[in-house]
């Protein structure tokens, strides 16, 4: 009686793999913000509050690397948390992770929007509304939709056209940001490396928004269910990942601080393209940077897409959200509904205008660090109770590793609270956040009444299936009406 419990296919490699997590950080961030970066921190500052954020991500990336193929399931944080926690637990750091991704899928409909601007700039027509002192038209929010819209049914028709057009999108990235680097070190000056260091809060400023720049590695155990690849193989490219993303973010800001003065960086519409067209002197190197921001987009759109869908799916299929969630397509065999009700968020998300970007940027970053903090707690607890859990790729010291990387989280975690130096903004960011919690509650009420009572058994084959399960039972008892 599997065939209860939804089922994704293994169809991923391990190009698709590290395209999905490379893709998935990179992004359009970059283009937009390695400008204000150095402004903040200076040049010094920007790269050690990345080097704090590849510390934070490095600790908890391994933490990621031994529990994702020890537990290569769709839900990545909510199964880890789970197994070491406890429902309540792996509730909590289900919806915090779909915050992180959600948070960043949005804002990307926003900034293609942006991008298509810089390349053909479109005429302000059908004035909608006022956000945070921008004015938001028709004619600039209708870009983001058409791309959000061709975003769900890429997702909705198969998870490997949707890793086919990651990599070839990838690709354009990294040849595009290279060029930029690369310009800035032969056409560039280095008295443009100014200012070298602002002060400690502007350093402590541009490492809050680091968590949201490194998001991304952890989409690799929400797609686990669908690789085709060695287990261990899993562990590996996740660390490598974190390390290449990091080298990236350093290189940019070098890129950017290199190839114009600060001048030229403060007054640019699109920092990185500007900078670009200044160092080679040419408008259309600038446009050619806003080609490859445009692959960013949709690398890290379309990576943050299929994380926010399958966790969204697993705890439909766990019973923890109403039923809906946890279906699949007949045919595709994608999470039908949880790409459908992604698509509509990301759809309306441009209608907020592109000074929204920073609250999405910053909401996701929180829900990023909290979830971090679980999975942590989760592999210091599952060490403990289960050491006899096979673990494919497993890390050296790892009691030491699991309480650096609890530390580190929740010292980030701080940080972005009342009582932080980098507290969210009241009340546009904390809004985002509490209106999530509160449709987290609405959700949970709703599949609890749908449910009626799940019993430990049920629950444990519903998150684990029976290969990864800690029980031996007898699937037909669960056999019913209300199953997903």
């Amino acid at each position: 009686m599997e065939e209860n419990r939804e089922k994704l296919v293994r169809v991923l490699s391990r190009g698709d793999v590290l395209a999905l997590a490379f893709g998935s950080m990179i992004g359009w961030g970059w283009v937009m913000l390695a400008g204000e970066w150095v402004h903040k921190g200076g040049v010094l500052g920007a790269i050690l509050a990345f080097l704090f954020g590849t510390i934070l991500c490095f600790f908890v990336g391994l933490t990621y690397a031994e529990l994702t193929p020890a537990l290569p399931l769709a839900g990545g944080e909510m199964v880890f948390s789970y197994r070491g926690l406890g429902y309540n637990c792996s509730w909590i750091t289900a919806w915090a992770i779909c915050l992180a991704y959600l948070g960043v899928a949005a804002w990307e409909g926003i900034a293609i929007s942006t991008a298509i601007d810089y390349l053909f700039p479109l005429k302000k027509m059908g004035f909608l509304w006022n956000v945070a002192s921008y004015d938001v038209y028709f004619s600039w929010s209708i870009v983001g939709i058409i791309f959000a819209i061709i975003l769900t049914v890429l997702n909705l028709v198969g998870i490997k056209p949707s890793a086919v057009f990651q990599v070839s999108a990838t690709i354009g990235l990294a040849i595009v940001g290279l060029a930029f680097f690369f310009g800035g070190v032969a056409f560039g000056d280095t008295k443009n490396l100014t200012p070298l260091w602002v002060s400690g809060t502007g350093m402590v400023s541009v490492m809050l928004m680091a968590p949201s720049m490194f998001v991304g590695f952890d989409v690799i155990p929400q797609s686990a269910e669908e690789m085709n690849i060695p287990f261990k193989t899993i562990g590996k490219i996740l660390v490598f990942s974190v390390f290449l993303a990091a080298a990236w973010y350093i290189l940019m800001i070098l890129g950017i601080s290199l190839s114009a003065p600060e001048e030229v960086r403060i007054a640019a519409k699109v920092p990185v393209a500007d900078s670009m067209a200044y160092a080679y002197k040419s408008p259309i190197a600038g446009k050619i940077l806003i080609l490859g921001g445009i692959c960013g987009i949709l690398t890290s759109w379309n990576g943050f897409f299929i994380g926010a869908t399958r966790v969204l799916f697993a705890m439909g299929r766990a019973k923890m959200l109403p039923a809906i969630f946890g279906k699949v397509h007949p045919k595709y065999r994608t999470p039908v509904y949880s790409v459908i009700l992604v698509g509509i968020i990301c759809s309306l998300s441009p209608l907020l205008g592109k000074n929204a970007l920073v609250w999405f940027v910053d909401a996701a970053s929180f829900g990023t660090v909290v979830a971090y903090f679980m999975v942590a707690l989760s592999f210091l607890a599952l060490r403990q109770k289960e050491p006899e859990l096979q673990r494919p790729f497993k890390i050296s010291n790892g009691k030491l590793v699991g309480i650096i990387a609890v530390i580190v989280a929740a010292g980030f975690i701080i940080l972005y609270l009342p009582i932080g130096p980098g507290s969210l903004i009241w009340p546009q960011e904390w809004l985002m956040v509490l209106g999530w919690c509160l449709l987290g509650l609405i959700l949970r009420i709703w599949a609890n009444a749908s449910f009626g009572k799940i019993t430990d058994d049920e629950r444990e084959y519903l998150v684990f299936g029976q290969e990864y399960s800690r029980k031996s039972y007898n699937v037909q008892q669960f056999t019913s009406s209300k199953n997903i």
